[in-house]
């Protein structure tokens, strides 16, 4: 195979890869970013792209194609001597511009055989991007265009040249899950999320979490996945958390171009600062107000540079925090930085089976910084697998000190939102998490969840329940067989 994929850690549904390319011999660490190289305006120098921490690239085949000097020389000279970059280089095929003007005067073989004749690593076909919110009527008869075209892709000779599987299906996850078995029964190389610019562009966040949720349940865990157009630092540690493992980006240049400064906590414009808040060479060697004072060629380029380098550094961070084991502790820091980031998280934590199954089961602690932490994957695997730990016929779960009452063959902490914990347990992860004091009626009613779970599991076990002061609304769930003790009487 041209492209072989190895997830060597996972945390949540993000995770640690090696992507290795035979026709570049080069091996990338996942999740990454490849930069977007217009072959007609390169802001940066290929030199300076992997300086900044690029490993992979990707330009336009479609500009190439249709740009007659650019076409001559790329066939004549090979791709990388259009890009300058000696790494893996991924081409599109014109998919974007088909959605931006609705049409392309190039067809799936046509763009397949030239970027197989100019040396692309990765090609694309030609799909059809459905936009947002589009009928399913209209998503379903794209959804046709698309597969035919990854299936006639995939048929043609094209030597060592990995082909990409676009997954389509606008807002409508059954579509987007359907697109993704669909693309995964062609055996492409890599597989691309679509359509998503006009959701992040709108800051509809949540729906972009439903859209690779869908496509990733469809395209099943063992595959890459790229995301199309997503190039803000302040949203690659949801989609990484959410499952993608690539993104491109064009954001770099376009926001330098218009004197803009990328954060991971949203985009400045350099005449608005004061202080350059990053310890990126750009930033150390320059002040905003010389860089203001720069020439336009050179405060562009310098912008780029720095909004790579910002791009890439928070690359690292997800990487170091998926190794540590909370990527999710992350994506709830960034989620304060925007509150469409905080419904992207808060829908990401609704698809808690979906992580439970991707998140590995044993980390070093659980530190939860916001009240969403109690709906992490954590608490809801704790909830299930502690059904199967046995107890004796009396057992008592409480707030209060085990050793007072007596009586009992078996006492367990009851601790929110995690419910019923084991005494030998309570110190270990994932139940020694740090969340905030004074539990809420929510992360309450999740802990009787977890009793009324356990007490189905033992139908022959008598419980009681010992807590202090809750509300009835908050215990409203117990059955009438459990004792109930409230501890403040």
């Amino acid at each position: 195979m041209t492209l072989t994929f190895e997830t060597r850690l996972q945390d949540a549904a993000g995770r640690i890869g090696r992507l290795a390319v035979s026709t570049a011999d080069s091996v990338i660490q996942t999740p990454t970013l490849l930069p977007v190289v217009n072959p007609n305006i390169q802001t940066i120098d290929a030199t300076e792209l992997s300086s900044a921490g690029a490993e992979m690239v990707i330009t336009n085949a479609y500009i190439i194609y249709t740009t007659p000097s650019l076409r001559e020389r790329a066939l004549g000279e090979g791709l990388r001597s259009i890009v300058g970059f000696d790494g893996p280089i991924m081409t599109d095929s014109g998919s974007f511009q088909l959605a931006t003007y609705g049409n392309i005067d190039v067809d799936t073989t046509e763009i397949i055989e030239f970027q197989s004749a100019i040396g692309t690593d990765i090609a694309t076909p030609v799909d059809l991007p459905t936009a947002p919110d589009a009928s399913v009527a209209q998503t379903e008869d794209d959804l046709r265009h698309t597969d035919d075209a990854i299936e006639h892709a995939m048929s043609m000779e094209t030597g060592e040249m990995a082909i990409t599987g676009p997954v389509q299906g606008s807002t409508h996850p059954a579509l987007r899950r359907r697109a993704g078995a669909a693309a995964r029964e062609h055996a492409c190389d890599l597989y691309a999320i679509g359509a998503v610019v006009p959701l992040l562009n709108s800051y509809r966040y949540a729906e972009m979490v439903d859209v690779i949720v869908a496509a990733k349940e469809g395209l099943g865990p063992a595959v890459p996945v790229h995301l199309f157009g997503a190039g803000h630092p302040m949203m690659f540690a949801l989609a990484v958390a959410a499952g993608c493992d690539l993104f491109d980006s064009a954001a770099y240049a376009l926001y330098a171009r218009d004197g803009r400064y990328l954060t991971v906590a949203g985009t400045a414009h350099l005449d608005d600062m004061d202080t350059l808040p990053c310890e990126c060479p750009v930033c150390v060697d320059y002040t905003s107000a010389t860089l203001q004072m720069a020439t336009p060629e050179v405060r562009e380029r310098q912008l780029a540079l720095h909004n790579l380098y910002v791009s890439f550094a928070e690359l690292r961070r997800i990487r170091a925090a998926i190794t540590a084991g909370n990527l999710l502790e992350l994506v709830e820091q960034r989620a304060r930085g925007h509150p469409a980031l905080l419904d992207g998280y808060r829908r990401l934590l609704a698809h808690t089976e979906y992580l439970e199954r991707h998140d590995r089961a044993s980390k070093g602690g659980f530190f939860g910084v916001s009240r969403e932490a109690a709906n992490r994957p954590e608490v809801y695997r704790h909830q299930r697998r502690v059904t199967a730990v046995p107890v004796g016929r009396e057992v008592l779960i409480t707030e209060g000190d085990c050793g007072a009452g007596g009586g009992y063959d078996t006492c367990w902490r009851l601790m929110p939102p995690f419910g019923p914990v084991p005494m030998a347990l309570q110190d270990s992860y994932p139940t020694n998490a740090t969340l905030p004091q004074d539990a809420t009626e929510a992360e309450r009613r999740m802990a009787v969840e977890g009793v009324m779970r356990l007490v189905g599991a033992h139908p022959s076990s008598r419980f009681t329940v010992a807590h202090r002061g809750w509300p009835p609304s908050a215990l409203a769930a117990i059955s009438s067989d459990v004792a109930m003790v409230d501890l403040t009487d």
